[in-house]
């Protein structure tokens, strides 16, 4: 199976997600959550960085966030790498903590930027458990949500430093009393609205965007061979959704 194509350029923006082996809880306490966040808080500064948004999910976790220098890779495998030592550690456990390589989704920040970051905040309650509750219930749940960057959206003393909120915000006139109750109204929405899924049908793939995004990720990446004019797997499969139809 050909690896993600991993596509890297400075200002580039991503959502990424990764799993437990084997499905398995990547935390098991609040420690746990609260060395993720540590060690994520570390390694944005480390590599400069910018997170948008977070939530993590007891056996996974989104990121939505921005690379002005370009180096998503080494950026992830530092923050894994750290993450992963003192898991395994505190739990006396050894081997690979992830299912396999991260997954990542190029996106195109101006079109896809406030429906991913709702998409990453509607995580905690789009669970079967809570899919017959009253819509009242489940705002109650996602709004005291613990592991998720949106209590910081909707009150600014729950904030963290590592998270830039601006950006997405500018979407809804701005850091203020206003432009946040826009955007809370705006989460709460995907609740009842049929919504479109950002990462339904070839997103899947690897690039979230506008048609023209989508054309400039082509022009500029998927012309790429490698040494002896052999394709590069990954490269053909990203091809086969990238091409104009």
């Amino acid at each position: 199976m050909a690896r993600q194509l991993r596509i890297q350029y400075p200002g580039a923006y991503y959502h990424i997600t990764s799993r437990g082996n084997q499905r398995q809880k990547i935390y098991r306490d609040d420690k746990d959550y609260q060395v993720f966040l540590d060690k994520l808080a570390i390694s944005l500064d480390v590599y400069n960085v910018t997170l948008l948004a977070y939530v993590c999910m007891t056996n996974h976790f989104h990121l939505f966030l921005t690379t002005p220098e370009g180096n998503l890779s080494e950026f992830m495998r530092h923050f894994n790498i750290s993450y992963t030592s003192v898991f395994n550690r505190r739990h006396k456990r050894t081997g690979h903590l992830y299912q396999g390589r991260y997954k990542s989704f190029i996106v195109d920040a101006d079109s896809y930027l406030k429906e991913v970051s709702r998409y990453i905040h509607l995580n905690p309650v789009r669970i079967k458990k809570y899919a017959n509750l009253p819509e009242s219930e489940v705002i109650k749940i996602l709004s005291s949500y613990k592991y998720s960057s949106f209590k910081g959206y909707i009150n600014l003393k729950a904030r963290l430093d590592c998270i830039n909120y601006k950006k997405v915000l500018e979407c809804f006139n701005g850091d203020t009393a206003d432009g946040r109750k826009q955007y809370r109204q705006f989460v709460y929405n995907g609740l009842k609205d049929k919504i479109s899924d950002p990462f339904e049908g070839d997103k899947k793939k690897g690039v979230i965007g506008s048609s023209a995004f989508v054309a400039f990720i082509r022009d500029r990446y998927m012309n790429q061979d490698i040494a002896g004019g052999r394709e590069l797997p990954e490269l053909k499969s990203a091809r086969a959704v990238l091409e104009p139809k």
